[in-house]
């Protein structure tokens, strides 16, 4: 048996597990759900707990699944959701059961604080933090020293959420950079700490733990990890990165100026390049990417796939009973009906702000809305123009990139939305790209912390397999007959858009 390595794709919604070859190949993968919990307006939290629990459940399933010689096993590496705050005591105890995730908002009045003593623009320009401020680690953890004073005097370091689970398996406690990048206080032309803000914010330098390359070695798993999880001892640990970058690696961003899109419950389009896309208007997010000296810059929208979810809950309960019955999956068929309708969707326009704005649109308070129903229209047009308006959205985010990054020449797309062959084509005749659907659609964040793994045990040298790995599967040619349609339609959107947020204000 050759040898092989564990991925895991630690996500907001459960933890993806995948037994991956030499080669890359994924072999088999499992997924066990977790919970988020909203304990109070703007919190929402995860218990690290029970990433580790479901950790171990899905490893153990996989070696069920997979019925791989144990000693096959090499290494192991975790892609794990970004700005996790989880703080830990001197003796390795984890010191809040219950510890913010990415999108927990409770740090508004720490990060005003904050920029009241610096210039929000030039904090920006460092970091290249442009999520909302209080979405950051640095803001989170001075949340906890103004509110959970006892707490915060027990911390020894305050780590993300793979670093728990690596610690988990090793006992030590560190990050990479990749994570590290979305602090708050980590500058992106040192690759380094700014000891400044991390004072400005009141917190001691000391809590942030040590940070070592993304395809550094942790350590090897312990023999309380390896009684827990049925893994060997002596299987390499390697530290991994943040999803976006991981994600960025294994959607083949490996040289300058390759770009993707994920079309998930979120969707963001991604650059990796030699520097950071820093504009203030629009604020694209940017992460140290896992190949060290290169980045990651991105704009995003935060309901695409939770659009079509809604929609599907909404519109078309009568397919999901018909999924449940065994016919065929319930996106499925709503593509089957988008498919009937026209490009424009007979004049119906979407807006997909159904979780509020991102960065780069208009105001946060974004809303959702269907503009331009008439009698005569159908279900089906709906769901196209649902289709039309995730890309519509996501044009406008690829515009700004396209500000810094001259003569793209096609995008591929990742995510589950890259399985709807309709969708694509919309994708491709929106942002007047070929659009390049390849094998590795769910699996680009696996893939990519698939690839630390086996690059840093030497089984790879250098992360230029990963283009081979990605086999075509379809690429997707913009239209010209239907190229007027979308123009007009893409203008009337970004009224649409600013329509709607002027009446949001």
């Amino acid at each position: 048996m050759n040898d092989v390595v564990i991925a895991y794709d630690l996500g907001t919604g459960g933890i993806k597990s995948s037994i991956v070859n030499e080669g890359g190949q994924i072999v088999c993968s499992t997924f066990v759900p977790y919970q988020t919990y909203y304990s109070a307006n703007g919190w929402q939290e995860q218990a690290p707990e029970e990433w580790w629990q479901a950790l171990v459940l899905s490893t153990r399933r996989l070696l069920d699944q997979g019925r791989i010689p144990l000693k096959a096993i090499r290494a192991l590496a975790i892609s794990g959701h970004s700005l996790g705050v989880v703080p830990m005591g001197a003796d390795g105890s984890l010191l809040r059961c219950k510890t913010p995730i990415w999108s927990d908002m409770r740090a508004l009045d720490e990060a005003e604080d904050f920029f009241r003593k610096t210039d929000y623009q030039e904090w920006y320009e460092v970091t290249g933090n442009g999520f909302p401020p209080a979405c950051y680690s640095l803001f989170k953890i001075a949340w906890y020293k103004h509110h959970e004073p006892e707490m915060y005097a027990k911390v020894n370091k305050i780590i993300g959420t793979k670093d728990y689970c690596n610690y988990r398996f090793t006992g030590r406690l560190c990050t990479d950079y990749s994570y590290a990048s979305g602090s708050g206080a980590f500058s992106l032309s040192t690759w380094s700490y700014r000891e400044d803000y991390i004072q400005l914010a009141g917190i001691s330098p000391e809590v942030f733990p040590e940070i070592i390359p993304s395809d550094g070695i942790v350590g090897e798993i312990t023999q309380e990890a390896s009684d827990e999880t049925g893994l060997p001892m002596g299987v390499k640990v390697v530290c991994g990165g943040v999803d976006n970058s991981c994600m960025a690696l294994g959607a083949k961003g490996i040289v300058d100026g390759r770009i993707y899109t994920s079309l998930g419950s979120s969707a963001w389009i991604a650059l990796v390049s030699e520097h950071p896309v820093l504009d203030f208007k629009y604020k694209p997010y940017v992460f140290a990417h896992v190949i060290k000296g290169m980045y990651t810059s991105a704009t995003c929208i935060f309901s695409a796939g939770l659009s079509q979810q809604w929609v599907r809950n909404t519109f078309c309960t009568d397919l999901l009973e018909r999924e449940k019955s065994g016919e065929a999956d319930a996106y499925e068929l709503m593509n089957r009906l988008a498919e009937t309708s026209v490009p424009g969707a007979h004049g119906i326009l979407f807006n997909p702000s159904l979780a509020g704005g991102s960065m780069m649109e208009p105001i946060p308070q974004m809303t959702g809305a269907f503009f331009g129903l008439k009698l005569e229209h159908t279900r089906a047009d709906i769901l196209r123009a649902t289709q039309e308006g995730i890309a519509m959205n996501l044009r406008m985010a690829l515009d700004v990139l396209c500000r810094y990054q001259e003569g793209l020449e096609k995008m591929l797309i990742v995510g589950g939305g890259a399985k709807s062959s309709v969708w694509m084509q919309i994708f491709a005749d929106i942002y007047k790209l070929p659009v390049e659907k390849t094998c590795i659609d769910q699996e680009a964040a696996s893939l990519g912390a698939a690839a630390l793994a086996l690059n840093a045990i030497e089984l790879w040298n250098g992360y230029g397999m990963i283009d081979g790995i990605h086999r075509l599967e379809r690429m997707y040619i913009p239209r010209q007959e239907v190229r007027s349609i979308y123009d007009s339609a893409q203008e009337r959107f970004e009224k649409l858009v600013n329509y709607i947020a002027e009446m949001n204000k």
